[in-house]
């Protein structure tokens, strides 16, 4: 990567960027593990984001996109190109009974804020860590809905045609933890979700529900990326990994959750190695004991 070339751009755009280079994937994945990414980039609007990822691509500097960095493993290694975060990306608009939420604001927030309004409908996504992106992106979902139950279009930039482009739910096919986003060259920008009106403190009550149901079932004081892997057909991926005997197996840093298995936390000083070394273990284990093979969930970088 040219890093002068890049510092140039970066510094060349009137403060529309805040950057590091060599920042530890310790600081910007929420498994608190990793290499050094090269570069990380917070752009700090829409515009922006844009910009710059037409730069690197013309530049052919290698990059990726990320949110709030809670569904990937950055490796050991490293990451040899540029990270962009869109955290600063945090826009919401409420008009009627449809919310607008622009890519890196947590999707946790755009629940509080619908339940404030009294529109119901993302209830479900009370508790997810992730950015609206990465939720759109992944088609996250819990406790019975997910993404493409409320979303009516997100606008993507397109980077293969260099532009943006707005895909309704139907372009984006969205399915079981995938989309059109995830199989490459579209960025989430923002998305709009139809949502309905609802009584705030029914609302308020049943996110409250979800989230005593995730505080006493996931470890979620341990760092780690959410469920390791991706719910298997038929089958409740942690209690297949529970009847294999894994809970509490452990990797040098990395263990399979004895809160829930189908987490891996990192349980203190772990490498991405260790994380990678025990999903290996877990699926050859399960696929032995059960006869189902696990996918993971988590991307690797």
């Amino acid at each position: 990567m040219n890093r002068t070339e890049l510092k140039l751009f970066l510094d060349g755009h009137g403060g529309e960027y805040e950057y590091a280079f060599d920042v530890p994937a310790s600081e910007i994945t929420s498994f608190r593990c990793g290499g050094n990414a090269e570069a990380v980039i917070y752009p700090n609007g829409e515009g922006a984001l844009c910009a710059l990822l037409r730069f690197l691509s013309d530049a052919e500097i290698k990059y990726c996109v990320l949110g709030c960095g809670t569904n990937v493993l950055i490796d050991d290694a490293g990451y040899d190109g540029a990270i962009v975060i869109t955290t600063k990306l945090t826009e919401l608009k409420i008009d009627g009974e449809t919310l607008r939420s622009e890519c890196g604001r947590g999707i946790t927030s755009c629940a509080s804020a619908a339940q404030k309004a009294g529109l119901s409908g993302l209830s479900f996504a009370y508790g997810i860590p992730g950015s609206v992106g990465g939720a759109v992106t992944m088609n996250a979902g819990a406790y019975g809905g997910e993404i493409s139950d409320v979303i009516v279009s997100a606008d993507c930039w397109d980077a293969d045609a260099q532009k943006i482009v707005t895909l309704t739910r139907d372009d984006l096919s969205l399915g079981y933890r995938d989309s059109a986003v995830k199989r490459g060259g579209l960025y989430v920008l923002s998305a709009q979700f139809a949502l309905h009106r609802g009584d705030p403190d029914a609302i308020l009550a049943e996110m409250n529900d979800f989230m005593e149901r995730r505080r006493d079932k996931q470890p979620l004081s341990c760092p780690s990326a959410g469920s390791f892997f991706k719910r298997a057909p038929g089958h409740f991926t942690g209690k297949l990994i529970e009847d294999a005997g894994l809970k509490g197996l452990r990797v040098g840093g990395a263990m399979v959750s004895e809160k829930h298995a189908g987490f891996i936390i990192n349980a203190g000083g772990a490498s991405a190695g260790d994380v990678k070394k025990l999903a290996e273990i877990v699926m050859a284990r399960v696929l032995e004991s059960s006869g189902v093979a696990l996918e993971r969930e988590i991307i690797y970088l």
